[in-house]
């Protein structure tokens, strides 16, 4: 009896690249912002989009091309306006993730360090500035007068391209019906279309087998026993 291999899927690391990143209907407008800084109308750009939609990739691209500190919104808990304003003084560009996460007082202050500074804000979140519940008048009035784009789930013609490009670096070939197979049926998140690439890779390699339809079965259901 052939003993199953078990194989370790952990979620790769992630890559933030431009190379990386996949153009669509979807995340193109926001792209466009991100390329147009610094020439922004407002101290702020608020970037929004379900988990999974790039939005953080789209984060990562700006704050490399940016130079920008990263942060979670969290981060900014507790802290000090003499905290704010070193880190303001630190840096003039600053990314904040799950930044309705941040409290308000302080992203207030902040905001204004940076504008005072003629620095940048980018402001991630699942749900754009108008929907969250702001107590603070002065913060809401600001976020409001900031541009806001939100990034749309990846379909499937883009989840195909993914696979695909990442099939491609890894110098694979999927036989036919594969990529569809697994858009059909994956979680709809960029980053788990890596993830299922690197593990048809790894459990190939491991197994001697070619990548086709009952590869892709057999790791998309290790994959959600994991989830399970």
């Amino acid at each position: 009896m052939v003993r199953q291999l078990t194989l370790d899927l952990a979620l790769p690391p992630p890559t933030y690249g431009r190379a990386d990143f996949v153009l669509s209907e979807g995340n193109r407008e926001a792209l466009a912002w991100i390329d147009r800084w610094p020439d922004w109308p407002a101290p702020a750009l608020a970037l929004s989009g379900p988990p999974g939609s790039g939005k953080t990739h789209l984060g990562r691209i700006w704050a490399a091309h940016a130079e920008a500190a990263v942060l979670d919104g969290t981060d900014l808990g507790g802290k000090t306006i003499a905290d704010l304003t070193a880190l303001s003084e630190a840096n003039a560009t600053l990314l904040i993730d799950r930044a309705e996460r941040a409290p308000e007082r302080a992203l207030l202050h902040l905001y204004n360090l940076v504008r005072e500074r003629r620095g940048h804000l980018l402001l991630l979140s699942e749900l754009p500035p108008a929907r969250w519940r702001i107590a603070l008048p002065d913060l809401a009035s600001r976020l409001r007068a900031a541009p806001s784009v939100a990034v749309v789930p990846p379909d499937d013609e883009l989840l195909g391209s993914i696979i695909l490009k990442q099939l491609a670096d890894r110098q694979l070939h999927a036989g036919p019906g594969v990529v569809q197979y697994l858009v059909s049926r994956m979680e709809r998140s960029a980053q788990v279309a890596r993830r299922l690439v690197a593990a048809l890779d790894q459990r190939a390699l491991a197994e001697r087998r070619e990548i086709d339809r009952r590869l892709a079965a057999d790791v998309l259901a290790e994959l959600a026993g994991e989830r399970s």
